[in-house]
């Protein structure tokens, strides 16, 4: 059995993934499972954004919100994974310098954008729940549309200056990132100097891009749980929290993840750790959120059954 080494990295202009370093018999196995996962991944939030299409009761603040996030998450999973699968067939494992920071701008800016969408997401349960009555005539669909358009700015536009500051710098060595993608710890490791202020900047604008978020959903679920609790009938209660407990469980996933690879300095976190943390949370969590969403949610499960349904009928005709 022969392993893949990547070749000379003198010979380069940019740099080596390593990727998961293993036979060749492996380098495949793994190829296949990532493409099933991919797959998947695109085809339950597809569904997802068809079903909310396709069926006019979705046609609320609430699905539009998640077929936009499910829009996302496909976005997320191909910035990432369609290279990590080019590189698992790869014998030298290059990718370019702008390839790189190209994959760790769009990387960021759509993890950046999810973080502001999921606080969106609970503030659309808060109204909903604590202030129903007022609900229909404050969150219209051009205030949901203002509310996507701003996460996606400011999500492109978050991580902008230490991206570029970093590609500014000269990097020396043998240009090895012992990871599958392009990203702030490894990159700045290879640098010729040590940068400790765009260590901070970065370490800084990640800390606040999870805490603010992450603090405001909190705060929306507590008032949520305040308005529930005081609910007198049990199927209201079940209602509510069944309307906000899938949306908690793809937070939880994200969040806890997340926080455990950025708040603390990425310079500090050794290489296996990063790629388990990270995998985890650009590959895994995109594929568990359809069926999260799905399970946990009536109306979408009905909406689905109608989708295919509708498919099968299509089909068949």
């Amino acid at each position: 059995m022969k392993t893949n080494t990547p070749s000379n990295s003198s010979t380069i202009s940019g740099f080596i993934l390593l990727g998961f370093p293993c036979p060749r018999e492996g380098q495949i196995l793994l190829f296949v499972l990532f493409s099933v996962i991919y797959l998947l991944t695109v085809m339950g939030n597809g569904c997802i954004i068809c079903a909310v299409c396709w069926d006019q009761r979705l046609h609320t603040p609430m699905y539009i919100l998640l077929a936009n996030f499910s829009f996302l998450e496909i976005c997320y999973v191909t910035s990432t994974v369609p290279n990590m699968l080019a590189n698992f067939l790869s014998n030298t494992k290059v990718i370019s310098f702008s390839g790189c920071f190209l994959q760790f701008y769009f990387f960021f800016s759509l993890g950046s954008t999810e973080c502001f969408i999921l606080a969106v997401m609970a503030f659309d349960r808060y109204l909903a729940i604590c202030r129903p009555l007022h609900y229909p005539s404050f969150m219209t669909g051009h205030l949901c549309r203002i509310l996507v358009g701003s996460c996606w700015a400011l999500g492109f536009l978050w991580f902008l200056i230490p991206i570029i500051g970093i590609s500014l710098m000269s990097f020396c060595g043998d240009r090895i990132i012992d990871h599958f993608l392009c990203d702030p710890g490894p990159l700045l490791a290879l640098t010729c100097y040590r940068a400790p202020i765009i260590e901070l900047t970065s370490s800084t604008l990640s800390s606040l891009l999870l805490f603010i978020p992450f603090l405001f959903i909190m705060g929306s679920y507590a008032m949520v749980l305040r308005a529930v609790l005081k609910v007198p009938s049990a199927a209201g209660r079940q209602k509510a929290f069944s309307t906000c407990g899938s949306h908690l469980a793809v937070v939880s996933l994200f969040y806890g993840s997340v926080m455990v690879m950025y708040v603390s300095p990425t310079s500090q976190h050794k290489a296996g750790m990063q790629k388990i943390v990270t995998l985890f949370y650009s590959v895994v969590t995109p594929l568990l959120n359809p069926v999260i969403y799905s399970l946990r949610n009536k109306d979408m499960k009905h909406a689905m059954n109608h989708l295919f349904m509708g498919i099968w009928v299509v089909s068949m005709s």
